[in-house]
């Protein structure tokens, strides 16, 4: 599983690869907070914002469970802008974190002592 990990203080967002540690994840809802120090980032706590699973369905916060819907959708994650009033039919993820999950994205709220650039060790940094 791949974690994308933002700092709101800096406006930066660390990519990082899990493996086993991922299944400290799985049960978890959208919105829930997360202890991040079993995978290394020692006093940090994260707001878990969203996902997409390995073919690309981007999780939704509305849509309950941990499997693909069809849902109909005037907004919001997995829909593009649309003409006012017109709604579209779309596959959609669950907001329950499950195996098939292929990448996390995570809001840190609680920050540790040292940087997020020292733990994760110069990850992929982006700004924007």
């Amino acid at each position: 599983m791949k974690l994308v990990i933002s700092d709101p203080k800096t406006g930066k967002a660390f990519q990082r690869e899990i493996g086993e540690e991922a299944s400290m994840f799985y049960g978890l809802k959208i919105g829930d907070e997360v202890d991040l120090s079993p995978i290394g980032l020692t006093g940090y706590k994260a707001k878990i914002t969203g996902g997409t699973d390995r073919d690309g369905f981007p999780m939704r916060p509305d849509v309950h469970g941990t499997g693909r819907k069809k849902v109909l959708l005037s907004g919001g994650p997995g829909v593009r802008r649309l003409k006012k009033g017109e709604r579209v039919r779309k596959t959609v993820r669950g907001n329950t974190v499950a195996e098939d999950i292929e990448q996390l994205n995570l809001v840190i709220t609680t920050h540790g002592e040292k940087p997020l650039e020292e733990l994760i060790g110069g990850g992929e940094a982006q700004t924007g």
